[in-house]
């Protein structure tokens, strides 16, 4: 069996301190959901990475960031439950 692989690029979302966006290789920005894009803001690439189940993520599980991103073609990492300003979930 091989092993499972997935490419992607990583975004740095402006609407929220330590928030990232993973978004599969073939998938462009501007098609995500308008609420989504909303959400991050105006998304500025960091890095580009080649994921595989077992690859080290600071806050995430690859794994499961693979898995996403077959499925919906993102994910999104949310800051740490202390930081999360609450501005993004109750309105501006």
């Amino acid at each position: 069996m091989s092993e499972t692989r997935m490419s992607c690029l990583v975004y740095r979302c402006t609407r929220q301190a330590e928030m990232y966006l993973y978004l599969r290789s073939d998938v462009a920005p501007d098609s995500l959901p308008e609420a989504l894009r909303q959400r991050t803001g105006r998304l500025i690439e960091v890095m580009k990475l080649e994921l595989t189940p077992q690859r080290k993520l600071a806050r995430a599980d690859a794994a499961k960031v693979i898995e996403r991103l077959a499925a919906d073609g993102f994910y999104l990492q949310m800051p740490p439950h202390a930081q999360i300003d609450p501005h993004l979930y109750f309105g501006d």
